[in-house]
């Protein structure tokens, strides 16, 4: 199972079409954790699960989903309901109340992945406006015999290699 994970890409189309694209073969589902600030009718989020991020105006998207792929439960939402800029703690309990067993989000713009008790985050940092880094980033998830890898790239589709990390699940 692969997961392509975007976020906080605030307007840009052009990004967003190029990189599903570039992984269009690979990924099982693509995910936008919020604040695109298109609407739900634009082409260039047409394959994505999307939610609402404090920058998305339009009621359209929901503040969180829970969505099952290939028997992996994931919880997508923004993170600025759940305070994650000073603690995942808020998000953590959630996370724990849908059982889920990864959970993407954005909001800080700063890409990044930890696994706290038995559930992984994933923060894909931004494509526009990263924080803490240079790299405009998204991430791609693989899970397969047991592990999980976060790998993260850079909107010219190179692989960051200080970023990667593995996981058992």
């Amino acid at each position: 199972m692969k997961a392509l994970i975007v976020s906080d890409s605030h307007g840009l189309t052009n990004e967003l079409e190029e990189i599903a694209a570039r992984h269009r073969h690979e990924a099982n589902v693509f995910i936008h954790c919020g604040d695109s600030e298109l609407s739900p009718d634009q082409k260039e989020i047409a394959h994505f699960l999307i939610v609402r991020g404090n920058c998305d105006f339009t009621a359209a998207f929901p503040n969180e989903r829970i969505e099952e792929v290939e028997g992996v439960r994931f919880f997508i939402t923004h993170g600025h309901l759940y305070n994650v800029k000073m603690s995942l703690l808020n998000l953590y309990y959630r996370a724990k109340e849908a059982k889920a067993n990864v959970v993407c989000f954005g909001h800080s713009h700063i890409a990044g992945a930890e696994k706290i008790d038995d559930i992984l985050f994933i923060n894909p940092g931004s494509i526009l406006l990263p924080r803490g880094r240079k790299e405009k980033t998204y991430a791609l998830l693989q899970i397969e015999n047991g592990n999980a890898t976060v790998q993260f790239y850079g909107l010219d589709g190179k692989e960051i290699p200080s970023l990667a990390k593995t996981f058992a699940m």
